[in-house]
């Protein structure tokens, strides 16, 4: 039973003390690249299936679209081990991965078509289209809580330079006057800073959050809860193949 339930633990990838954990700005980073990898993923993946519909008449389409398809297979595969390797995951049981048969007698053409799964070209067509949708929202998001909260930390240096430099005072009307709160500039800044900080921890956590999101889109999870299944159902089959070894002496002596 502890070697079920310890099987059936899947890896948290959880990310704590966000200030100072390098997997933070690892996300940032790849929150940063998520844009550009984005447009790059959907437009290989729509310029491939159009032309390979186009080109069936001729023939060259369908092998170009048994191509497209392991094409969007590898940035599948590229995308989960990309995220695995930011949040520390370990590397996916060997028995996850696709094993192939021996086809040496068979052509390229012949492999790809007897490695065509259509389940999971579908899925992996989805996950693309779904990834340039989210590469943008999330780098949306991600720019506006970072700049908001960096934005309060360096006021300060900003109304410093504006004022020695172009004689602007950005903070002569702000909320204080309204209220007629006499604060001196120092006391203003203490709370900027202190505002931007806690801001910016928020954003941090957001970030995470964004990841753990997309975590969970690209199916990261999946072969570890697959191994976990084979695990357990190993692990099931061996205690019952025990037990029945256990009860055939029992048997012979009646």
């Amino acid at each position: 039973m502890k070697a079920i339930e310890a099987t059936a633990k899947a890896p948290t990838g959880k990310v704590n003390w966000v200030l100072f954990n390098p997997k933070t700005y690892a996300t940032i980073l790849y929150l940063l690249i998520s844009l550009p990898l984005g447009i790059i993923y959907f437009t290989v993946a729509i310029t491939g299936l159009a032309l390979s519909i186009g080109l069936t008449p001729i023939f060259i389409g369908i092998p170009l679209f048994f191509g497209v398809a392991k094409l969007l297979n590898g940035i599948v595969n590229f995308e989960q081990s990309m995220i695995r390797q930011i949040l520390g995951l370990p590397t996916p049981p060997v028995s996850y991965t696709y094993n192939q048969q021996s086809e040496s007698g068979q052509n390229w053409l012949m492999r790809m078509v007897r490695g065509f799964d259509g389940g999971l070209f579908i899925r992996n067509l989805l996950l693309v289209l779904l990834r340039f949708v989210t590469g943008i929202v999330f780098f949306v998001i991600m720019v506006t809580v970072i700049s908001l909260g960096l934005g309060f930390i360096a006021l300060p240096v900003v109304h410093i330079i504006l004022m020695n430099e172009m004689k602007i005072d950005i903070l002569e009307n702000t909320l204080f006057s309204y209220f007629h709160i006499d604060w001196t500039y120092n006391q203003q800044y203490m709370l900027y800073v202190g505002v931007g900080l806690v801001l910016f921890w928020i954003a941090l956590r957001v970030v995470n959050g964004l990841m753990q999101i997309q975590r969970r889109i690209m199916y990261v999870d999946e072969p570890y809860k697959q191994h976990s299944v084979e695990a357990q159902i190993h692990a099931k089959a061996q205690s019952q193949y025990y037990e029945y070894q256990e009860d055939q002496p029992v048997q012979g002596m009646m």
